[in-house]
This record gives C-alpha cells, sequence and structure tokens, in this order.
C-alpha cells in the first residue's frame, strides 16, 4: 500500500515461549477450514516490484479462495488477489501455475506444509523517531519467531496442523434455524474481506515503524474473534511501548503524529483521517485501496486481550458464531447497535449473547476465565496472547437447542427474564451478578461487565429514551419470533444483505 513496504507479521512472539505448554499442543479440536492464518493468506497473494529490497518475503504454499481483483499500492506496483494461489521462494516470483485447490473439505494435516519465518527485523531509514521518558525497548517488538501451535482454534500465525478437521456448523431441522445457519453464511466475514484488513494492516506497521521503530499495530476485533461480518469495520491497536499509556496525552500525543503522517506521505493511500477525542481516543480512517474504514487506537491492550477471548469463545462451539452474527445483524437492521447513538456497541451485543448461553440451565458455554484463569491471566504478556486460542479444547455441552429455540430464548432472555435495574452480565462469571454501587456504574441503564478490564462496556446507552426502546426490540422481536417462527418477521433477509 505504501511505499518501500516490506512483508511484517502481526507480532512478534520468542521462541522460547513456544514449548512451554506442551500438554495444549495434543487437544485437537474442529476447525473451520476457510479460515487461515492472515500471514498465509497474504504471503499467497502479495507480489511487490520492489520484492529486491525486502528481506522477509519467505516462501509460501498455499490454497485459498479469495474475490478475483487487482490492487493497487505505494508506487503503482499491482497487488494480486487472484483466485489462483501464486507460489513464492524466496524473493523471486515464480509463473503462475496451477495449484490443486479444494475447500470445502480443507485438510491441515498435509505432509507439504511449509513453515514461515514471520518479522524479520527491518533497518529503518535514518527518520525523526519518538519515544516516552522512561519507556525502554521490549523484547516483546525485537524477536524473531517461527510459529509451531498444534491449535484447538483456527490459527492466527503459520502453523502446522497434524489433525484432520472438516468444517462443521450446526445441522438446521427446522425452518428457523435454517434462516439463521443461511443468514450467517451469507454475511460472516469473508477471507478476501481479512486479507484486505491484513495487507492495510501490515504496510500502515511499515510506515508507522519509520516515527515509532520499536511499535507494533495489531488487527483487533470483530476481523479476528471470530464474529466479523461483510460490513465489519477494521480496528487497529498501535502499541508502542509495553506499559500503559495516559489516553488524555501520550496517546493523543501519539495519535496526532499519525494523523500528520496519513494527511501528508500517505494522504494518497488514506482518505478522511479524524482525530477523535473520546475516552479511548482513535484516528478514523479509510484505506483507499481497499474501499475499508479503520478505527486506530494507541495502547488499548485490552481490547487485545478480549479479541482472543472472544475469538475462543466463537470456536469452542458451532452454535455461537451463527447466532452472534444473526443477532448483530438484527440490532444493526432495528438501530440499536452505534455507540455514538447512545445505543449498544457490537463488542457488548457479543457479550449479551455469551451471557445469555452461559446461563441456560444446561450452559452451552463456560466461563473460560474461570475453568482456564492461566489462560486469560489479565497480566499475561502480550505477546502470549495470540497462542491462547489455541490451547483450549471444545466445549461438549449437553444442551441440544437449535439455532432457532436459542435465538427465540436470547430475545425472552433480555424481555422478561433479565433484571435490568438491579443486575450486570458478566461473562466472566458466567453469571448476572448484583450491580456495583460505584459512581461508575450508578444510574447506568445496562450494565456490562468487560471480562478484563471491569468497566461498563455498555456505557454509552446513557438516556432512558434509548434503554427503553432498546428493550423493547427485545420484546417485540421476541413475540414475534414465538408466534410465526420466522426470521423474516423481526429481520428480512434483504435488508440484512444490502450491506452484508
Amino acid at each position: 500500500m505504501f511505499p518501500n513496504s516490506s512483508n511484517l507479521g502481526c507480532s512478534p512472539f520468542p521462541p522460547k515461549h513456544r514449548q512451554q505448554n506442551i500438554f495444549f499442543n495434543k487437544l485437537p479440536v474442529n476447525i473451520p477450514p476457510t479460515l487461515f492464518s492472515n500471514q498465509q493468506i497474504i504471503d499467497a497473494q502479495i507480489s511487490f516490484q520492489n520484492a529486491a529490497l525486502s528481506r522477509d518475503l519467505l516462501s509460501v504454499n498455499l490454497a485459498t479462495a479469495v474475490i478475483p481483483q487487482t490492487l493497487t499500492y505505494g508506487n503503482g506496483s499491482p497487488v494480486h488477489t487472484s483466485s489462483a494461489p501464486v507460489s513464492f521462494r524466496g524473493r523471486k516470483r515464480l509463473s503462475e501455475q496451477s495449484v490443486p485447490y479444494d475447500v470445502k473439505r480443507q485438510r491441515f494435516d498435509s505432509p507439504h506444509h511449509e513453515t514461515t519465518v514471520v518479522n524479520l527485523a527491518v533497518p529503518l531509514p535514518e527518520e525523526h523517531t519518538y519515544s516516552f521518558p522512561s519507556s525502554t525497548p521490549s523484547p516483546l517488538f525485537n524477536t524473531r519467531y517461527v510459529p509451531d501451535l498444534s491449535v484447538c482454534v483456527p490459527p492466527l500465525q503459520d502453523s502446522s496442523f497434524p489433525y484432520v478437521t472438516e468444517i462443521i456448523l450446526p445441522v438446521a431441522e427446522d425452518k428457523l434455524s435454517q434462516q439463521v445457519l443461511e443468514l450467517f453464511q451469507l454475511c460472516q466475514q469473508q477471507t478476501s474481506d481479512l486479507n484486505k484488513k491484513e495487507l492495510c494492516r501490515i504496510e500502515l506497521q511499515r510506515e508507522i515503524q519509520r516515527i515509532f521503530p520499536n511499535s507494533r499495530l495489531f488487527l483487533v476485533g470483530s476481523s479476528l474473534n471470530g464474529f466479523g461480518t461483510r460490513s465489519s469495520d477494521g480496528d487497529l491497536c498501535l502499541v508502542v511501548k509495553d506499559e500503559p499509556v495516559n489516553q488524555k496525552t501520550e496517546a493523543r500525543h501519539v495519535l496526532s503524529l499519525v494523523l500528520k503522517l496519513f494527511t501528508t506521505k500517505l494522504s494518497c493511500y488514506i482518505e478522511r483521517p479524524q482525530l477523535i477525542r473520546a475516552k479511548v481516543p482513535i484516528v478514523k480512517f479509510r484505506d483507499k485501496v481497499s474501499c475499508m474504514e479503520f478505527d486506530l487506537n494507541v495502547n488499548n491492550i485490552v481490547g487485545i486481550r478480549n479479541t482472543f477471548l472472544l475469538r475462543t469463545y466463537a470456536y469452542i462451539e458451532k452454535r455461537v458464531r451463527p447466532l452472534v452474527v444473526v443477532v448483530k445483524k438484527w440490532a444493526s437492521f432495528h438501530e440499536i447497535n452505534d455507540a455514538s447513538r447512545g445505543t449498544l456497541n457490537s463488542y457488548s451485543l457479543v457479550l449479551m449473547v455469551l451471557h445469555y448461553l452461559q446461563t441456560l440451565p444446561e450452559p452451552i458455554l463456560p466461563s473460560l476465565q474461570k475453568k482456564y484463569p492461566e489462560s486469560f491471566d489479565p497480566t499475561m504478556q502480550l505477546h502470549l496472547v495470540h497462542q491462547i486460542p489455541c490451547t483450549i479444547p471444545p466445549y461438549l455441552s449437553k444442551n441440544e437447542s437449535s439455532l432457532g429455540d436459542l435465538l427465540i430464548g436470547f430475545f425472552k432472555y433480555y424481555a422478561t427474564e433479565f433484571d435490568w435495574s438491579h443486575q450486570m452480565i458478566s461473562v466472566r462469571e458466567a453469571k448476572a451478578i448484583p450491580r456495583p454501587d460505584g459512581v461508575a456504574w450508578r444510574n447506568k441503564f445496562i450494565c456490562i461487565e468487560e471480562p478484563f478490564d471491569g468497566t461498563n462496556t455498555a456505557r454509552a446507552v446513557h438516556e432512558k429514551q434509548k434503554f427503553d426502546f432498546i428493550k423493547n426490540e427485545f420484546f417485540r422481536s421476541w413475540q414475534a419470533l414465538q408466534n410465526k417462527k420466522n426470521l423474516n418477521s423481526i429481520l428480512p433477509l434483504r435488508a440484512a444483505l444490502q450491506k452484508k
């Protein structure tokens, strides 16, 4: 996307941590085959004219489904994203060649897999760089890493897959369940969507590292947590040091420098950059190449942690993702999914669905933080967090409720059972708990606990009128589904697909 780009990975993870948990490496689980690792996807598509200058364009042999198109970055070099995979060996790109390809039942145990080294250190030119007082370079940002994980949840780094896995979705035996499943399959984020976001992240990281050499840029939120849709924006977290930063001073200073970069050197590729001075300030912008919207924050570390917590929930039970995606589409259609307008953000909606599935008489989900406290320790070093979803086995619930019944039950729970005035939604505890008495919680209409830092993710709902509107939508949808057992009664398919 930007001049002199090189292909950097998501985050460096020191080799010494790779084999600490041998026990976890023996836990197989069902892995949806169509979600490949970011680095594999991107490496299989990118060919830059200046590849000879890049040290880290490495061998990849990957077949992945993408939407045929050609994107142009930087000095006009084409970024090929064709449906035919491209093979790389060393620095030179081989001629386009036909590669056997099958995505219906993709096997991950191929003896021909190649392991890719990511995050090679790339020397940066002499330019102005910035740092904060007392901040020291962390090994977090300067280490080569060769991932070596046998996973339970689809990985985010190049890995070896010793187990045969096939795509598994819930069986839909009734009309409503079938509708939920079909809408999920139509709306879920595609590999090509993730490709575009990851490519932008790689190129932005390269450019930002010219200002903050020890920084890393993470793709977080719905793009990676398993609950993304075709319309999901990209959320980026720029980590400039492995210490907390003051969001009102340091974070804004960093973002002002990033904004200046966007409006000057990168103005050909970034449009409409805007600094939003919120509690966690962000720079909003649009990538002209991918035509995608992004939000970039600084050192909002909890966002990285909860991305991988939610990713684990998304894949340990096959009914979770379809249910969450449909609820998000429903909330968007009924205009209660916009924190900037005093309603619920997508993160809160996901937590509401997870909480409901945890509180059934026969739970469909456990509390991962209580069941695996060491794996989801909020003080865990950041460079280890990405490995956690790979260590958690599937949750085997005795609850065999269909997607349709679960959707009806979800609306009923929040329309008639949950005590909004006295209870707080807690995924961490897997139950509704008494509302805290602190100032931050007092007089709040909806209380949803952030699993790691304990803040209220629904604090945007601060008007009684909006709160009543949200409750009424839950009640009306419950009644409509209960009577008609038809998803179109609360979410017309055509309207849901207008903006996938």
